[in-house]
């Protein structure tokens, strides 16, 4: 570790290539402290979204590894078979199990909740990692397409019906796994979903992901005080099966300086151990460090209150509204001015 660390840490963050690349990581991690700690993990009930491969899967294997109880959520029975043999097989550990939901089903969500807490009265931490990017439009029933559907409106059904496990464990913690695309949108109510005419993929996969990172930061503000902490974080550029499926000529381009895996996964698992108290809450992570959700001025918010806007409308759309978490959001309303701008963060 040196003095230097912080100074070019900031150069990689601000240099894209380099930062998000194994190029970033591999010098981080040999100048800044933080990559001194590797905690532990027993005793803790942990969940997993999209952990049949690529990141999801590298964090389960290292989270069992260091001793908790990890319970990662699956569409198909036979993958989660397969995720939960292999996750076994290289942590050494037993406590490997799963739930089936497809997150573009809500219902599907909702019965996959009530199953888990009717078995467990705590949940220690919930990360929400899967993600899909769709290249064409398509949407639910109700019209909602399943970008939105699935890595906004079901991450936070899940969360809200987990809370009360989550709140007998505090402290605990809730991690969202964002992605660097997120950098270059806005998030805005009015243009949040792509309609069919000029929709595409990765535009719409990048604004789930800016949407992510706020809510992430409204939870935070809404549940001060309780010992449920909020984290979004992006992991970097990543070599995993769903980049080779969704941007095959980005991963020809990049491959020889993508990380692996379990290099993609190592923030996920320091922020899931790390003790509660180092971390805070609200913040928006990359390589074990905070960063600023906004490198690019344009993209901020026009109206300070959107992410308020949109968790008051995912609450009634997924017909979840508690009386409590809305309580604390209009309570807490008045004390914005105490929250730190990004910048401070």
């Amino acid at each position: 570790m040196t003095h230097f660390g912080p100074a070019v840490d900031a150069a990689l963050e601000a240099c894209v290539v380099p930062g998000f690349s194994r190029i970033g990581l591999a010098v981080r991690s040999r100048l800044l402290p933080e990559f001194t700690d590797a905690y532990p993990a027993a005793g803790r009930t942990i969940i997993i979204t999209g952990a049949t491969s690529g990141i999801g899967y590298a964090a389960a294997v290292e989270l069992a590894r260091r001793g908790a109880a990890v319970h990662f959520l699956a569409r198909d029975r036979g993958r989660a078979e397969r995720a939960r043999r292999g996750i076994a097989a290289a942590s050494g550990s037993t406590a490997i199990s799963y739930g089936l939901a497809d997150l573009e089903d809500l219902d599907a969500v909702r019965a996959l909740g009530r199953q888990f807490r009717a078995t467990h009265d705590q949940l220690d931490v919930l990360i929400h990692n899967a993600g899909v990017i769709h290249p064409e439009f398509r949407t639910d029933g109700a019209g909602t397409e399943l970008t939105i559907l699935g890595q906004v409106a079901a991450p936070f059904l899940l969360t809200t019906l987990l809370m009360p496990a989550l709140l007998a464990a505090a402290p605990s913690r809730v991690i969202t796994v964002s992605s660097g695309g997120m950098y270059t949108q806005r998030l805005d109510l009015a243009t949040l979903q792509l309609p069919r005419s000029y929709y595409g993929g990765v535009t719409a996969y990048a604004r789930a992901k800016r949407a992510q990172v706020a809510l992430s930061r409204e939870w935070a503000r809404r549940l001060a005080g309780t010992g449920v902490a909020f984290h979004a974080m992006h992991p970097g550029w990543v070599d995993t099966p769903g980049v080779a499926a969704a941007l095959p000529g980005f991963r020809r381009v990049t491959r020889p300086i993508l990380l692996s895996p379990e290099q993609g996964a190592d923030t996920i698992v320091w922020l899931a151990t790390a003790p509660h108290a180092r971390l805070g809450s609200g913040r928006f992570w990359h390589d074990r460090r905070a960063r600023p959700e906004h490198p690019l001025p344009w993209t901020r918010e026009k109206d300070p209150a959107t992410a308020r806007k949109l968790w008051d409308h995912l609450a009634a759309a997924t017909a979840t509204d508690s009386p409590k978490l809305a309580q604390a959001g209009r309570d807490s309303a008045a004390d914005e001015h105490d929250i730190p701008a990004q910048g401070q963060r």
